[in-house]
């Protein structure tokens, strides 16, 4: 039995090794080799298993121009159910890429994405790397969700972002409307620079602001009030000094209203709210 264990923990490692080196395609053919094929299988899903590698590892670590080229022509369920386990960046070059009368409808769908088999996700793992085979969980994996498609809208391009919400504020206003709420929240004030931040506490209202502030981080306080003049800034410390206790419901109002602001600032084109893609970099 001594030995048998050490076997295993030996072969384990020797994957783990592999892994490291070339990815789990990479590690199991060098198993297959060594061991065959049904025993490399074997040691990959006991690693897999206690590794918890996430499914799409092999295509994470691609260039994303190269999984867009094997993507684009699959169904957009399942462009969508890859895209919900990239990396929010990647996934967003990825979606910024694809043909516009497709890029709502797949963030819909990485939004509205419930639970989904391991046998299916394996599936399209096979379509997407001949080589691996694998199950990484019993259990069903859940991805995608409205969170998700903030966090890959918020790594494309402005034009790219505007076309998909218009489309989705046509075919389903309140997940557009929900995606929206979560896109830029009071705290990312911060990604702003300090001419939009200027612009932004001329344009609202005094008492929203105080509120808003009431309860930010310490860095967002100093950087809202370092672009108001010392006298002005004074006065905020002072009055929210004296403001005595507020309901938490009216701050988060409050900076709802200022983020409106923001937003809608930016859609005129007098601020720029930092994303990724070409078309928001400041020359």
């Amino acid at each position: 039995m001594k030995e048998e264990v050490l076997e295993q923990f030996h072969q384990i490692a020797l994957a783990q090794d592999y892994i490291s080196q070339g990815g789990i395609g990479y590690a199991k053919t060098v198993l297959e080799k060594a061991f065959g094929e049904s025993e490399a299988s074997n040691i990959i899903n006991r690693l897999t298993s206690s590794l918890q590698i996430r499914p799409f590892d092999f295509a994470r670590k691609a260039d994303p121009q190269q999984v867009l080229n094997y993507i684009q022509g699959e169904h957009p369920q399942t462009i969508a159910l890859v895209l919900s386990y990239f990396d929010p960046e990647q996934a967003g070059q990825i979606l910024s890429a694809l043909p516009q009368e497709m890029q709502a409808d797949i963030a819909k769908r990485i939004a509205t994405m419930d639970s989904t088999s391991p046998e299916i996700i394996s599936q399209v793992e096979e379509v997407l790397e001949r080589n691996i085979s694998s199950s990484f969980t019993e259990d069903y994996t859940q991805a995608g969700g409205i969170q998700t498609v903030v966090e890959v809208l918020n790594g494309v391009d402005r034009s790219t972002e505007r076309t998909i919400l218009d489309a989705l504020e046509i075919q389903d206003p309140e997940l557009a409307d929900e995606i929206k709420k979560r896109m830029f929240v009071f705290e990312d004030i911060v990604i702003l620079d300090n001419r939009a931040i200027q612009r932004v506490i001329r344009e609202v209202e005094n008492e929203d602001l105080r509120l808003a502030l009431k309860v930010a981080s310490d860095e967002v306080k100093e950087i809202v009030f370092k672009n108001m003049s010392q006298r002005m800034a004074d006065t905020f410390k002072e009055e929210m000094e004296y403001m005595g206790p507020v309901r938490l419901r009216d701050v988060e109002e409050a900076q709802s209203r200022i983020v409106a602001i923001i937003r809608r600032l930016e859609d005129v084109g007098e601020i720029v709210i930092a994303r990724g893609g070409g078309d928001d970099i400041i020359v």
